[in-house]
């Protein structure tokens, strides 16, 4: 019986540690990846290389809410190319939580775009995956759905 409940006891306690572990990651974490995320808003109604590579992991995928999925090259060269072009972009209903070096990013993309020419408006939802690398948080995949019709 004393066996057990020293097992119990020690069970309790390691969960109870592990509740309060953040998993590596470091304070402020969650504001880096916020700016992070912004960064990459800006940058991509006004793409450039410059400011877009930095923001993205070399192993992106870039789901897209009609299925097509983008590397971090095929993302870049359309927002260069106008194929995919962002006049304006609003970000609603963020969330952040890191866990570890990975941090989950959810929120409601609203945008009036361009794309090849002809303008449109999307309104969908996104679910990211920032990853630090190097001491810099990176969009290593990003996945958009359409919202449930209401």
């Amino acid at each position: 019986m004393l066996k057990k409940l020293i097992l119990i006891a020690t069970a309790a306690f390691a969960l109870a540690g592990c509740a309060g572990m953040s998993g590596g990651a470091s304070p402020g974490d969650e504001q880096a990846v916020a700016a992070a995320a912004e960064k990459l808003r800006v940058a991509m109604i006004d793409p450039t290389p410059a400011a877009l590579n930095p923001l993205l992991a070399d192993d992106l995928s870039y789901g897209h809410s009609g299925g097509k999925v983008d590397t971090k090259t095929t993302f870049v060269a359309d927002l260069m190319s106008k194929a995919s072009d962002f006049v304006t972009i609003a970000i609603t209903d963020q969330t952040i939580k890191v866990v570890g070096n990975a941090a989950i990013v959810r929120h409601t993309l609203t945008a009036d775009t361009l794309d090849g020419g002809k303008p449109g408006k999307v309104s969908i939802k996104i679910l990211g995956v920032w990853q630090k690398q190097g001491g810099e948080w990176k969009l290593l995949a990003r996945q958009a759905v359409r919202p449930p019709a209401p």
